[in-house]
């Protein structure tokens, strides 16, 4: 049996990346994607990839710093497919650089607004239905919280994600009861449209190959090779489904080896 055979799992912030490599996940193993982001057009271009015939997707242009927005996605979800059984967290403000010397705090704000509190006004909207099932709630944190990367300095971006991540301790408490697991999936450098971007313009700005500036992160981890969006997608399937009944509360590295917990 498929891992999320008859599912439905909100997704959101499905762009080019690892929000769609999730909703093209859930359907793979036999769930319904429901798909949120802020541009309808990029959602439309997704749902057609990963469903041709839209037998198992649905999506709603979704801005998750807008609770009636975060509302009537969760109620697509219900009136589509009858309700819901898992919430994904991917869509994140993730191209704030800089730390604390040259910090913007209203641009800090905004960055917590969207990947903390957005993150939660979502799961919010969602309790209705996963009440009714019981079920996941899965955040996409980042490494970075947890180990400062070298490489690139994001203050806000991790503040932001350490923040989810402590606050899903609660959750998981809080909703534990009504059978509603929350979990934490962190990446690290993870090979992907942002990672693909990064090794582009590092390559370009030293003059040197991509496979250099590639293999740069690798070495850095245990495994050969860096993990990809579609590892992490797994990961997050897994604890999406009834696989993972009994995990709460956890928070999952998926970064090759890079850093060990």
């Amino acid at each position: 049996m498929s891992l999320l055979n008859g599912k439905t799992v909100v997704v959101s912030g499905v762009g080019a990346g690892l929000g769609h490599q999730v909703a093209s996940a859930v359907v793979r193993d036999g769930g319904n994607a429901v798909l949120g982001a802020r541009t309808g057009s990029r959602l439309a271009r997704s749902a057609a990839e990963i469903d041709p015939d839209g037998t198992h997707t649905a999506y709603r242009a979704t801005d998750i710093t807008d609770e009636e927005q975060c509302a009537a996605l969760a109620e697509l979800a219900r009136e589509r497919f009858g309700g819901i059984d898992a919430v994904v967290h991917v869509a994140a403000w993730d191209s704030c650089f800089g730390g604390l010397e040259d910090a913007d705090f209203a641009t800090w704000a905004s960055v917590i607004d969207v990947n903390l509190l957005g993150s939660l006004r979502m799961t919010r909207a969602c309790l209705g239905g996963l009440r009714a099932r019981g079920g996941a709630v899965v955040f996409i944190g980042t490494q970075s919280a947890v180990a400062a990367p070298t490489q690139v300095r994001q203050a806000a971006y991790a503040a932001s994600k350490g923040a989810l991540t402590s606050a899903m301790y609660s959750l998981a408490r809080e909703l534990g009861p009504d059978r509603i697991r929350v979990n934490t999936v962190l990446p690290g450098w993870m090979w992907g449209p942002p990672v693909q971007g990064y090794v582009r313009f590092t390559a370009a700005a030293e003059g040197v190959a991509e496979e250099v500036v590639l293999g740069r992160l690798a070495e850095r981890m245990a495994l050969p090779e860096l993990a990809t969006d579609g590892d992490v997608a797994d990961a997050v399937v897994f604890l999406a489904s009834d696989r993972a009944r009994a995990i709460t509360g956890q928070s999952l590295l998926v970064n090759a080896g890079e850093l060990m917990r």
